[in-house]
């Protein structure tokens, strides 16, 4: 779809900002730019507030050097941040992939330090802030998302204290001992303390955050709050706690409906052989996402005879991700390398016990492979939530299905019906394998039935509202030096229009 120039006013009541905008940049053979909603449940969740309350979305559109005016796209003020080549590998592949990521996921590999990248990290974030801070209204609401834009907060309250400002991270927030060791911990700190409200996925992350806050600013902490002082003096109170994502539920549901991808899942398990049991895995190439330690669990079932190729198969879909970073690089090797032995060493003429599949697949095909699958394998060894659990569960409107999930993702807080292991648990996780496999139809539906409540209950539209009702708490109250936070809840998110014309 074109892009349109806007004609709409230069300021905004409602304005997200994020390292990528929601829509992908597609250069025809003409050298013209195409744009199209990027997919994604956060985009799902914010476009009915955005079209609402005159929204805009500023980002970076995914390619380097590349100047854009701000455009109208689907209801949507698109506000792009332009990227140099250096930025990329300063600040996108390297403070924020090869620092923060590996930190924040408990130094599952080791995070690398430089100060210029950090430079640039500070220098990137400045631009965000600046682009935002253009283009919100008086008094308007700027919700920033993620690792890549901490100190996004902080640079927009000081250059625009009238604004509401949300923080959402997506990803773990590590326990002090783990994040003292960033150089820059306190700037990180004080980065994400501008925003009026803190968001995470976990409530051990906003607890780990409050006791960063304690530990290394002078700013009084009591769960959910956080006191931030000048000079020994309450200026104003900052909410950090817990705000679980969730996906479009319903959107997986009706899919899964479709007839269409149902005979293109039973196409699928044609495909197989038509196994006894199909077991899924569903992940970015990631070494926070263990799948290395379900490899090995089932090459050990393989290995022990507990399972027969023809009779079990594994898919295993990881995405490409992060292929510059050298850590990457050196997983799919590792990763492509065991898959080749497994598959050497148990194919047979008409079976191979796993089948690898290194791309990214579109909706309709992942659903199609959910409803192939009767077991789910989520090993991750440190997640912010994992949504592919909760899409699985959704998909399974047949209440078929087992997920098996690492206690180690965010989402095994919510899904407590599903198989949880801990993947460094070898033996344990050949354990749960082996109970998906022969578990009986009344146990799966049992568990599936009070998993798929969880999720279509808790849907991404509701997470948007809760963090949004406690962002309009914080702004009702904003003339009060300690926010009621009791009623936090039930306050009901409004965006008022200020704009001073």
């Amino acid at each position: 779809m074109e892009a349109h120039q806007s004609s709409s006013p230069s300021e905004y009541d409602f304005v997200v900002v994020s390292n990528r905008l929601p829509v992908d940049c597609t250069v025809e053979a003409d050298g013209s730019l195409t744009w199209k909603r990027s997919p994604g449940g956060l985009v799902t969740a914010l476009e009915p507030v955005m079209r609402a309350a005159d929204g805009a979305w500023v980002g970076w559109a995914g390619r380097p050097d590349l100047e854009i005016e701000p455009f109208h796209q689907d209801g949507i003020q698109i506000v792009p941040v332009p990227l140099s080549s250096q930025d990329i590998e300063e600040y996108y592949e390297g403070f924020s992939n090869d620092t923060l990521w590996p930190l924040y996921h408990d130094v599952i590999a080791p995070p690398a330090y430089h100060r210029e990248w950090w430079d640039d990290y500070v220098k990137v974030n400045q631009r965000f802030a600046d682009a935002a801070a253009a283009i919100s209204a008086e008094s308007a609401v700027v919700w920033v998302q993620d690792y890549q834009l901490q100190l996004v907060p902080r640079m927009l309250r000081e250059q625009r204290p009238d604004l509401t400002i949300g923080f959402f991270n997506h990803i773990p927030f590590p326990p002090y001992g783990i994040f003292a060791q960033l150089p820059w911990r306190t700037q990180i700190i004080e980065g994400m303390l501008g925003a009026d409200v803190v968001g995470f996925q976990r409530s051990s992350d906003a607890s780990n955050f409050s006791s960063a806050v304690r530990r290394l600013t002078n700013h009084p902490t009591k769960n959910p709050a956080i006191e931030v002082t000048l000079d020994g003096q309450p200026t104003r109170r900052v909410v950090a706690k817990a705000f679980p994502i969730s996906i479009d539920s319903r959107s997986f549901e009706e899919l899964a409906r479709d007839p269409e991808i149902q005979q293109r899942a039973r196409e699928i398990r044609k495909g197989l052989g038509n196994p006894k049991t199909i077991m899924l895995g569903v992940d970015r190439l990631d070494y926070t996402k263990g799948i290395r330690h379900r490899l090995k669990a089932y090459g050990e079932l393989l290995r022990d005879g507990l399972v027969e190729v023809g009779d079990v198969a594994l898919i295993q879909v990881a995405s490409p991700s992060r292929g510059r970073v050298e850590a990457y690089m050196n997983l799919r090797d590792e990763i492509e390398l065991t898959v080749g032995r497994i598959n050497g060493d148990y194919s047979t003429l008409s079976h191979s016990p796993i089948n690898y599949l290194h791309q990214g697949f579109p909706h309709k095909e992942m659903v199609a492979l959910y409803l192939a699958s009767d077991v789910l394998l989520v090993t991750a060894l440190r997640d912010g939530m994992n949504l592919v659990a909760k899409e699985y569960v959704v998909s399974r409107f047949d209440n078929d299905g087992v997920l098996i999930l690492s206690e180690f993702a965010g989402a095994s807080e919510e899904l407590r019906k599903a198989l949880l292991i801990n993947p460094h648990d070898i033996d344990g996780l050949k354990e749960a394998m082996m109970r998906a496999i022969n578990m009986s139809k009344t146990e799966k539906a049992t568990r599936m039935r009070s998993l798929r409540k969880r999720v279509l209950e808790h849907d991404v539209a509701r997470w948007s509202n809760a963090f949004l009702k406690n962002l309009a708490a914080t702004r009702s109250d904003r003339h009060r030096r300690i926010a009621p936070l009791e009623m936090a809840e039930e306050v009901e998110w409004t965006v008022e229009r200020k704009r001073v014309k």
